[in-house]
């Protein structure tokens, strides 16, 4: 068969998939076109495409979505194929037909085979006469209450009632029992017709602790056919994947080779070509029955990658190009086990909902071996409420299953944000599950586990502990330096109180506690509360300033990490992030009061001034408040006596260290 190399690949997509795709083409030599909107003119895949055209407004529905527009640009870059990504347009019939009549390749499937998978209920019919397992139920045409009756008495319950259209949990139903059926039925019904403008609905028994196990396939145009082994994409919040993992653990090795075929006969009934995915639900029994096929790229298709060390995107293109799958299925090999973690600008505090902000710090996992992260974001990036909120994808690979675990948990630990509420810690607790560990998962593993997975591994003494020691390095009197004074085990301030005090605000909330330095990188900070105390031990091996600390906090290892943003600071504790406001008000020992200078602690503004010159004061006396990072600071008399100048006033901005009281100790009464 004639083969038509591609020069001028057109991306329809942005974020992550487009600089991924990019990167395979680019290597090859090929020439890539993005198309972006007017929110994504800076974004990495823009600066990254050879050719960047603007294509509308911000909205989708003005730019990404609009077929005339990526074809218009596509023409006008002579582009000679498009690739989709995923999302978008990447199921969308009519970009594929209308790229078949220009005479431009399209990257995936052809119009009549992603059509053929565009309706549940038709494509469970072409599936079925494959000869693939499909969970017992009804798809029928005839949508009268009659019919379902008869059809739910012959599937049994509990049933699952769903819309034929369309997906995302819309126009679904969980019936128990026959009572049910009627009312479910009519709200799917009516459900479904205002999401997707097709009232269809289809019945199938609910199964009710499945896996989603699916299996990447792979066809060229010459009709040949591989599987490219499984993965298992159960961890799910509101439908949507956040971990995934190949090969899917677990399942017996003649079950995963019949899941196997059965998916390739998926794509043979439909004349599929290219990169696809066949979804299963997958029982403990060892059954399996198909869901749906996706005709396009997904978004986990790196652990397929890395397990088997193809490049599903080169593969992609060479398909497109016409050229034949050079291997028998037997050629195929799966080596070792890898997992993905998506990362989502979202709050898993607040229901999962997005996040919008800016990126002032962003720190990816590096120079971690077998580790892999595809990311769509740079520092200084603004995250809009316009698209999706997955910013970036980390993949490790492993000998086996907890090898690769360990080794995700572990780049996780290494990707840092501020200005962004992220996912990273959420997705960390369910890697360090027991369960998950174990494999033990099923499609409601959140929902089973959601009080487990909600706890931070954190106390809020123990953030403050930490939050104490990130400023400290902030600082940079944290070296390892024997003649550092932090080497020394009491205060390094010479005539100073062998115990500092410390503010810091968490979430809101002020707080306030003793640190004493107790040797060479150890402190002991003193919390105060109720009439009661608590001590916290820290210790800790310093790197190079700015680097990361290894930390023990009582019975925990802790890898600390910071960034800055004026005056907040990110604190990064493993995989967990807080944002602290550190105010550390510097004792006047009794230097102060011999030296008769009362200097401010700190950086900071002047809210009140309580003396003038010539007054007498007490001991302990407030003279000037300052406020720092949002709280304040009372300078106070150190002993009895009078005041002899004041050089501050109200709304002064003065600089630590600098003057602001001169103070002549002595008994005036």
């Amino acid at each position: 068969m004639t083969t038509t190399a591609i020069k001028t690949l057109l991306i329809a997509n942005r974020g992550e998939i487009a600089l991924r795709i990019m990167r395979t083409a680019q290597a090859s030599g090929i020439h890539c076109v993005a198309v972006y909107s007017e929110a994504d003119s800076t974004a990495p895949f823009v600066l990254q495409a050879d050719t960047a055209i603007c294509i509308g407004p911000a909205a989708a529905t003005e730019s990404y979505l609009k077929v005339d527009a990526i074809l218009q640009a596509a023409r006008d870059t002579r582009a000679d194929a498009i690739h989709p990504g995923y999302g978008f347009l990447s199921e969308n019939t009519t970009l594929a037909s209308q790229c078949e009549a220009e005479g431009i390749l399209f990257v995936g499937p052809p119009a009549d085979a992603i059509a053929s998978m565009g309706s549940k209920s038709a494509a469970k019919a072409l599936i079925d006469k494959a000869g693939v397992p499909l969970v017992p139920g009804y798809h029928g045409d005839e949508q009268t209450a009659e019919r379902f009756r008869t059809e739910a008495e012959k599937t049994g319950f509990p049933l699952l009632i769903k819309a034929s259209a369309g997906g995302g949990g819309k126009g679904m139903r969980v019936v128990r029992d026959m009572s049910e059926l009627d009312d479910a039925i009519a709200g799917a019904q009516r459900e479904a017709q205002s999401s997707f403008g097709d009232a269809h609905l289809l019945m199938e028994r609910y199964l009710e602790t499945p896996r989603h196990v699916e299996v990447q396939v792979l066809f060229d145009t010459q009709g040949n056919g591989r599987y490219l082994f499984d993965r298992d994409c159960s961890v799910q919040r509101r439908h949507q994947k956040i971990i995934e993992e190949a090969p899917a653990p677990g399942i017996p090795d003649n079950v995963r080779k019949a899941m196997g075929e059965a998916a390739v006969r998926c794509g043979e009934a439909i004349g599929y070509v290219g990169a696809g995915t066949v979804e299963f639900l997958y029982e403990s029994s060892g059954e399996f029955f198909f869901m749906e096929m996706n005709t396009r790229l997904q978004v986990e298709h790196p652990v397929t990658e890395m397990i088997t060390g193809l490049d599903l995107v080169d593969w992609q293109l060479k398909v497109a190009e016409g050229q034949a799958l050079p291997w028998a299925q037997e050629d195929l090999r799966c080596r070792g086990h890898a997992m993905e973690a998506r990362v989502y600008a979202e709050d898993p505090d607040n229901d999962f909902l997005p996040v919008t902000g800016t990126l002032h710090h962003l720190r990816e996992p590096s120079g971690l071996a077998n580790v892999r992260v595809d990311s769509g974001v740079a520092e200084g990036q603004e995250i809009t409420p316009w698209y999706d909120p997955m910013l970036a994808k980390v993949i490790a690979w492993g000998e086996d299953r907890d090898k690769a675990r360990q080794q995700l948990l572990a780049a996780l630990a290494d990707y840092n944000v501020m200005g962004v509420t992220l996912n990273i810690d959420f997705v960390s607790r369910v890697l360090k599950h027991p369960a998950f560990a174990g494999a033990d998962l099923t499609t409601h593993f959140i929902e089973q586990y959601e009080s487990e997975l909600g706890e931070s591994p954190f106390s809020v003494q123990e953030k403050l502990a930490l939050s104490w020691l990130a400023w400290q390095q902030s600082t940079r009197a944290m070296v390892d330096d024997t003649d550092s004074p932090w080497a020394h085990s009491d205060s390094f301030r010479l005539g100073g109180p062998a115990q500092q005090r410390c503010e810091i605000r968490l979430a809101g909330e002020d707080h306030s506690f003793q640190y004493q330095l107790t040797g060479n990188m150890q402190a002991i900070l003193t919390f105060a509360a109720e009439g009661k105390t608590e001590e916290v031990n820290l210790s800790w091996v310093s790197h190079e300033v700015g680097s990361s600390l290894t930390v023990r906090l009582g019975s925990k290892r802790v890898r600390l990490a910071l960034a800055e943003h004026g005056e907040k600071l990110g604190v990064f504790a493993d995989a967990c992030h807080w944002i602290a406001l550190v105010n550390h008000p510097e004792e006047q020992g009794d230097d102060a009061a011999s030296d008769g200078k009362l200097a401010a602690p700190m950086h900071g503004r002047v809210t009140a001034v309580s003396c003038a010159a010539g007054d007498t004061v007490k001991a302990g006396a407030s003279l000037v408040v300052m406020e720092a990072m949002k709280m304040e600071h009372a300078l106070k008399a150190p002993a009895d006596g009078r005041i002899i100048a004041v050089h501050c006033g109200v709304d002064d901005s003065v600089s630590s260290g600098q003057i602001l009281v001169e103070f002549e100790a002595g008994d005036e009464s």
